[in-house]
């Protein structure tokens, strides 16, 4: 038997925790572990500092305790309103120093502070006493200057001068809290959670839409009363086939997968000639036979098709207005997006990454030769987000006119391809030497690799979060709410090095309160709910943070037990949450109630004890709900199907919960599920087109007449 690896020596934690590295957690069965010398020196390396001898531990020691000195000021300043801070500025010992804020307050959206506001704030220095300390062979000097609260919220511009020299640093004062609208502060309301490319109509081009997506908001806002509609993720995926069908692996998460324009909705499809109009007319006829296969949904054959049209539409000339507004589009999305569309190109021109080394960034020469070269094809990408974003707004707007409080609800994922334009466009910001992942589980006992590169926390401060700044702005542009993907992940994330297993990692915390205080500025301006996927190993205390910041929660009836292991009373729910019966990662109602999870588990060989347990647990769960239902007098002795998923909804129904899920699943009786975790190819996981219960599709068109959509919106009406 081998011998133990060595524990990490005392220097090599110090190190550790001096950048955030967790040497030690506490795994799921309760119990601590300690991380080994290996992986922390491996997660170390991935953030750039190395740990490979202990001489170099020392000297990697020293550099992070000089750090600090080397800065007159902090790389960023993010504070809440209330609060203010304290600022250490580093000068010459014995200079004198001034400090004073730029202020440029936004109060909401788009709208600049009220007059008197702006302008410049003198800061006192506090009488904080601290030694100075010898860098580099000067003796460096730590003065305080105190940033006073109820400054406009917004970003600001701290800069100090004095014989040492200037310092400039961004200032966000963020929030304290985010308060819920007035349409939900003394109610509940319920929406539609979907997967928009599984919802088709009979003019889709074989995936659903935007524009199904605003048909399906004014449907469900005036036919049924819905106050929202949750979507996948739409971020970019891959510009050319194959397209990676997971919503949450995308190449970015700041821009639009084009494969949910609709083609016919864009302005210059209306002056196509005959000629033209006939290409496009063929490239449409290929995807509509699409609309009704039942087969899974094959992106590849959809974003062919419509590549094809839209190339046709691209070459159509603009007005002088619309050429305007397209340009004025470019100029605001700024050098991310003709990165973004610069990668695209580049895809189309040479294949996916990886590239040779004069490609391997933006800057280096040959993708700065690329830039001219591919000039039009850049602007075609361009071009197609700016549709997006075009056809977003519609769908808001349109859930707004139909009645909707919240309109449409956009879901964040946690990460991005390992080989996708963020990675190649961010540079530093992302960490390359790890992936992100999750420690084992009791559901999955060697843990898990999502292959997703994490932010750097040091190189994200480093640039005041612009990235994350800009992600943020471009997803809330046309949301009323925003669903954060695992939202722990703004608190620390579980890195696992190159070359390790998933079980091999361990936690690297993030500057939360910047993370969370810069998300609820940016949903502030655009006035914005925000949801935090808070589901499995979460901190408490992070709940209690989230709750402080106004930051709602995500419960789903099936987890949501008491003391005692019984259903959670619907009274008990948090009043801060959006509230479900399922989720995206379980079967539909139905096909939970009918041990669907158990028997697609089995059959993929996915369960790792025996299957007769499996199903008695299944069924213990079950009864014990259902007791809970004929309890409430929600259900009676011999129900159908459909009568336990209403009950089950009229349950969730009673929360105090502000929001209330409804899967579009089950209101048409579906038994698949969208995602099956810890597959790939075994089963066709985001590809599952919407149907009923018999496996007959269900098409928007016919969705409002299905008598099963209509009782369970009737029983959510009671609610």
């Amino acid at each position: 038997m081998a011998d133990p690896a060595p524990p990490p020596t005392e220097s090599l934690v110090r190190l550790a925790r001096a950048h955030g590295v967790a040497p030690e957690f506490q795994e799921f069965n309760g119990g601590p572990k300690q991380v080994s010398a290996a992986t922390l020196v491996g997660v170390l390396g991935a953030l750039g500092v190395d740990a490979s001898t202990p001489e170099r531990v020392e000297v990697a020691l020293r550099d992070a305790e000089d750090a600090p000195w080397r800065r007159v000021l902090p790389p960023v300043v993010v504070v809440r309103r209330s609060q203010g801070a304290q600022v250490p500025v580093h000068v010459t010992h014995g200079d004198a120093v001034r400090a004073w804020i730029e202020v440029d307050g936004v109060e909401g959206r788009g709208r600049r502070a009220a007059k008197g506001d702006a302008g410049r704030v003198d800061l006192e220095q506090a009488d904080v006493v601290v030694e100075p300390r010898t860098v580099d062979g000067r003796e460096v000097g730590r003065a305080t200057f105190v940033v006073p609260a109820d400054l406009p919220l917004g970003w600001h511009l701290l800069r100090t001068s004095g014989p040492s020299g200037e310092g400039t640093a961004p200032l966000a004062v963020t929030p304290d809290r985010l308060d819920l609208p007035a349409a939900l502060a003394d109610r509940s309301v319920w929406g539609l959670m979907v997967q928009l490319y599984s919802v088709r109509s009979r003019a889709s081009w074989g995936a659903g839409d935007l524009r199904d997506l605003a048909d399906l908001a004014w449907l469900s806002g005036r036919e049924a009363g819905a106050q929202f509609v949750l979507v996948n993720p739409l971020h970019a995926a891959e510009p050319v086939a194959p397209m990676t069908p997971s919503p949450y692996l995308p190449t970015t998460r700041r821009f639009v997968n084009p494969l949910y324009l609709r083609v016919e909705d864009v302005h210059e499809a209306g002056y196509l000639g005959s000629a033209d109009r006939a290409l496009v007319d063929w490239s449409a006829e290929q995807a509509l036979a699409l609309d009704t296969d039942d087969g899974p949904i094959d992106r590849d054959v959809v974003w062919t098709a419509k590549k094809a049209a839209l190339d046709v539409v691209f070459a159509v000339p603009r007005s002088a207005a619309r050429q305007s507004a397209f340009a004025e589009f470019r100029r605001r999305e700024g050098r991310g997006l003709e990165d973004f569309a610069l990668w695209c190109a580049l895809v189309e021109r040479d294949g996916p990454p990886p590239w040779p080394a004069d490609l391997r960034d933006p800057a280096a020469p040959g993708a700065l030769r690329a830039r001219a070269d591919l000039a039009d094809r850049v602007e075609f990408y361009c071009w197609l987000q700016w549709l997006a974003d075009e056809q977003l707004a519609t769908a808001q707007r349109t859930a707004h006119e139909a009645g909707m409080s919240v309109g449409v609800m956009h879901d964040l994922a946690v990460g991005v391809h390992p080989s996708g334009a963020d990675v190649w466009a961010l540079g530093p910001v992302l960490a390359r030497g790890a992936s992100v992942g999750a420690p084992p589980d009791m559901y999955n006992q060697q843990g898990q690799d999502w292959s997703q590169p994490p932010w750097h926390p040091a190189e994200l401060e480093r640039v005041a979060y612009r990235p994350y700044r800009d992600l943020l702005r471009t997803v809330l542009r046309h949301a009323g709410a925003v669903r954060i993907d695992h939202i722990i992940g703004l608190f620390r994330l579980w890195w696992i090095p190159r070359g390790n297993s998933a079980a091999d990692g361990t936690y690297v915390r993030y500057d939360h309160d910047a993370m969370i205080g810069i998300l609820a500025l940016e949903a502030h301006r655009a006035g914005a709910v925000v949801i935090g996927e808070d589901l499995g190993n979460v901190e408490p205390w992070v709940r209690d943070y989230l709750s402080d910041r106004g930051v709602l929660g995500t419960s789903i009836l099936w987890f949501e037990k008491d003391a005692e292991g019984r259903p959670l009373p619907p009274e008990d729910y948090r009043r801060l949450a959006l509230s479900s019966v399922t989720t995206h990662d379980l079967p539909p109602t139905a096909g939970y109630l009918a041990e669907e999870h158990v028997a697609l588990r089995e059959r993929l060989g996915l369960l790792t004890e025996p299957v007769a347990d499996v199903r008695r647990a299944a069924r213990t769960e079950r009864e014990a709900m259902l007791t809970a239902l004929r309890e409430r007098g929600l259900l009676g002795d011999d129900p159908t199907e459909r009568e336990v998923v209403e009950a089950l909804h009229r349950w969730i129904r009673r929360t105090p919960s502000a929001l209330v899920g409804v899967s579009l699943a089950d209101a048409v009786g579906e038994r698949r599920a969208q995602n099956q975790p810890g597959t790939d190819n075994e089963y066709p996981n985001w590809r599952v087109p919407l149907a009923d219960g018999a496996g007959r599709l269900v098409l928007l068109d016919d969705l409002f007449g299905s008598a099963r959509f209509r009782s369970l919106a009737a029983a959510l009406a009671e609610g």
